[in-house]
């Protein structure tokens, strides 16, 4: 039996729709066939349930990953073929708690209801209804949930064969890369005007083997933006091959890069390929480019020109056919102007540049962000939930993130250790503002600046005075620098040997 809340989602079958708008019209067609607070559809992935659409929750929900033996309503719902019910009262932890729109806090007494997806035998996903009045589905209509899942499962698997047959028209992709590309577009978790504008530029740019210049702060995911670059390209299920600019000893950077042969040098004791050469008909990421030693850079510019290496110790030319992202969070063109980058290697770079935008430009993600950090650290606390207060949401919408994403999930981890820790005896841990500790950590870090500038001053002559703060101030360059002198000293804006000659006449430590 068809019911009218279902026509227009069947004709919908014959439309051209993207999966999501398939997927929306189905849930607000379920909801009206059977009214609810809140329904959602998780597709199944790996060992994890991930949100896929869903109404009546909020927007960060999306950040979620519900993973299996985790979530007790979830995995009963996803073992059982038929629709699955929760007593009112039953003291199971629910995935939704704190999530669902308009209600302050933990759920605590509500009806809920789910049904298993299983296409083609294999298990897909499932579908969960909530409501907050205890007792709303016990007059549902069994037609009515048979006609759901039936017409679930209809609509899954018509878009996924749509899905398959445009992939396969368009570009002939084997099952592995098809998988490796969903995982590249789920790891951005965003939905602000500048992050959708960043994963607009990179669907333009992905197809084509142009050279991407990937600028921003650091910790604002210049990583990832690499790998969906990467994994959208026609070079899919060709390697990936990353190298760290900075933390390249200077000594070995031009075999790192380009290889070697035997005997090359002291310790060569075999041949060996470069970076490039391993990354031959894929991509090389090259992070952190502005920290490159100039010698290097152009090294670099010859091998971009003529697309071929040669191995330390060799005459012979290697043909390499690689696409280049590179990524710096230095304003390449001031480089260019003081003279410790290459303008010629700048404009081979930014064929196409992309700025990832930070985290303070990014509106609502940080909450989307949030949930996603605290649902992976609920498994590595052992916690059955962790929730952020209303307070708590407000101070990281406020707050600048002056180290960006990296820095969002480091705090978080620290909160909900504080917050679990206080509330060990509590079902559902509430993260306060004062477990974020935003002013705190950022008071401190003010007063111990200040502690550490001044406390050299005091009796000493001002040479004594100056060199306590060039050794202070080289020793912590060298440290943010993975000890490599050239990178370090084009962050103090010296020549490379008169940083070796402070170091040496102030003794400052380089382990």
């Amino acid at each position: 039996m068809i019911f009218s809340e279902y026509v227009d989602v069947v004709e919908d079958l014959s439309r051209e729709l993207s999966s999501r708008e398939r997927f929306e019209r189905l849930l607000s067609a379920i909801r009206k066939s059977i009214p609810c607070d809140a329904i959602a559809l998780l597709r199944l992935r790996g060992d994890r349930l991930e949100p896929v659409v869903f109404q009546g929750l909020l927007p960060e929900t999306q950040g979620r990953r519900f993973r299996l033996g985790e979530h007790p309503r979830l995995d009963k719902i996803l073992s059982s073929r038929s629709v699955v019910r929760f007593e009112c009262d039953a003291d199971i932890p629910d995935p939704y708690d704190g999530l669902v729109s308009h209600v302050d806090g933990a759920l605590h007494v509500h009806d809920c209801m789910g049904i298993s997806l299983y296409i083609d035998d294999a298990p897909w996903g499932v579908i969960t209804l909530d409501a907050m009045r205890p007792g709303q589905f016990d007059d549902v209509d069994p037609q009515y949930q048979i006609a759901a899942i039936a017409l679930t499962r209809a609509v899954i698997t018509a878009a996924q064969r749509i899905e398959q047959l445009e992939r396969k028209v368009d570009h002939g992709h084997h099952v592995t890369a098809e998988i490796n590309r969903e995982l590249a577009e789920r790891e951005v978790i965003g939905s602000s005007d500048a992050i959708e504008h960043l994963l607009r530029e990179v669907d333009t740019v992905s197809k084509t083997s142009l050279t991407v210049l990937l600028q921003g702060e650091t910790g604002v995911g210049k990583e990832i933006i690499a790998r969906k670059l990467h994994l959208q390209s026609d070079r899919y299920d060709e390697p990936l091959v990353q190298i760290n600019c900075a933390a390249l000893p200077e000594n070995m950077a031009e075999a790192e890069l380009f290889g070697h042969t035997k005997g090359a040098f002291t310790g060569a004791v075999q041949a060996r390929s470069g970076r490039f050469e391993l990354a031959d008909k894929g991509t090389l990421f090259l992070d952190e480019i502005g920290e490159l030693p100039l010698i290097l850079q152009s090294k670099l510019l010859r091998v971009l020109q003529e697309g071929e290496v040669q191995r330390m110790g060799s005459d012979e030319p290697i043909q390499v056919d690689v696409r280049i992202v590179a990524a710096t969070n230095r304003d390449l063109r001031q480089e260019v102007s003081e003279g410790r980058f290459r303008a010629d290697l700048y404009h081979r770079l930014s064929v196409f540049p992309l700025t990832v935008p930070p985290l303070r430009e990014r509106g609502g993600d940080v909450l989307m962000l949030a949930e996603f950090f605290l649902e992976r650290d609920q498994s590595r606390l052992k916690v059955s939930k962790l929730l952020l207060t209303s307070e708590a949401k407000r101070a990281l919408r406020q707050y600048l993130w002056p180290g960006n994403v990296r820095e969002l999930e480091h705090l978080l981890s620290r909160s909900a250790l504080r917050a679990a820790h206080g509330q060990s005896n509590q079902r559902v841990v509430q993260i306060c503002e004062a477990d974020l500790q935003l002013s705190i950590t950022h008071t401190a870090q003010a007063e111990s600046s200040v502690t550490q500038a001044l406390a050299p001053m005091s009796g000493q002559s001002l040479k004594d005075q100056t060199d306590e703060f060039q050794r202070q101030r080289i020793s912590q360059v060298m440290l943010d620098n993975h000890q490599n002198v050239a990178a370090a000293a084009r962050a103090l804006r010296l020549d490379r040997s008169n940083l070796l000659r402070l170091i040496k006449r102030l003794g400052v430590s380089k382990n």
